[in-house]
């Protein structure tokens, strides 16, 4: 089969064999459609010390099921399912309690430490928790992003523990922070103000009705006394500018991977007894999105901005990287 694999920091083609079952829990999948995500572009620019070199990247996809092990009970030959962008056991200390991004036995593996699912096949471990089915109204490219976009922008809501009638900040209008936008709406928020540098982006938020004020920090002020600040930018200044719109006892959830270390100003804060919650995503509720995509509660077709065929990856890893032609997110067929 072919794949794209990072092998030194540079991106290749290759011929690889189909994985096999390796455990009694594993499924192998064929990639019906990928995605690209920035922790991709992250592993390749050398920001990931644990991804493996020579990995076949990608943890965005969605595709149907084409091998089982004799332990995998919920699912079989021919489904059709969304994968969770996280491995986890489901029987560890913090699997039990719903941090599936710490589990002891995985995290964030496809794509990092084991082959991911740019390739035409691509194996699952743990397949009873990592693989949603796909009820019949519900496509491939509506579910792509159930596994990793969407859950994080559910995730970072989430953090907020929204009660309803909140002002929460998204900074970022990227897909992780236009969808975080749409999860605070579903919970509750009375009002979700979008901060980003891309008026296109912004624009787009107000148009899909995500967020009801958008500001762009070169042109205008930055609000302030936030009920909640969901940071999905990782910019240079972004983390700063996330605990300073807060207002006291406020929640800062960092959904963000940062490529540099950030620093905590405690005596500048001191008194604002703010709580930040920072972390990898636990993608703990892809069965509920997909749920909520086939009722019309949540959408994500919005983010596929390009598509390309699969031989063509190299060339949609370009466009994405450099953001061009107001990319957002891109649909890879296999």
């Amino acid at each position: 089969m072919k794949a794209l694999i990072c092998n030194d920091n540079k991106i290749e083609m290759v011929e690889k064999p189909i994985p096999e079952i390796q455990s009694d829990k594993d499924a192998v999948i064929k990639v019906k459609v990928s995605s690209i995500c920035t922790s991709d572009l992250h592993i390749i620019n050398g920001s990931v010390p644990f991804a493996k070199n020579g990995v076949v990247l990608g943890h965005e996809f969605v595709g149907e099921v084409f091998e089982v092990g004799n332990g995998v009970k919920n699912f079989k030959k021919g489904d059709r399912v969304s994968v969770n962008c996280e491995t986890f056991c489901g029987e560890c200390f913090f699997c039990k309690r719903g941090f599936v991004n710490n589990c002891v036995n995985g995290g964030w593996m496809l794509g990092c430490r084991i082959d991911g699912c740019q390739a035409e096949y691509v194996r699952v471990p743990y397949a009873d928790n990592g693989l949603t089915k796909l009820p019949d109204n519900v496509s491939y490219e509506q579910a792509l992003f159930v596994g990793d976009i969407l859950s994080s922008g559910y995730w970072g809501a989430e953090l907020c523990e929204i009660k309803g009638g909140e002002t929460v900040a998204v900074i970022g209008a990227g897909p992780v922070g236009l969808c975080a936008m749409q999860c605070a709406k579903f919970f509750g928020t009375e009002k979700v103000i979008a901060i980003d540098i891309n008026s296109q982006r912004l624009e787009l938020a107000q148009k899909l009705g995500f967020a009801d004020e958008i500001v762009n920090p070169q042109i205008n002020n930055l609000p302030d006394n936030m009920d909640c600040v969901i940071e999905c930018a990782g910019g240079e200044n972004t983390f700063e500018t996330a605990w300073k719109i807060a207002r006291p006892n406020a929640i800062v959830a960092l959904v963000a991977m940062y490529e540099k270390n950030q620093i905590l100003p405690l005596p500048q804060m001191y008194g604002k007894n703010l709580t930040f919650k920072t972390g990898g995503v636990d993608a703990v509720h892809c069965k509920k999105l997909v749920e909520l995509i086939s009722n019309g509660n949540l959408n994500t077709d919005f983010l596929i901005t390009h598509k390309f065929p699969f031989e063509n990856i190299t060339d949609a890893y370009k466009l994405f990287e450099n953001k061009s032609d107001n990319c957002l997110k891109i649909a890879v067929i296999s």
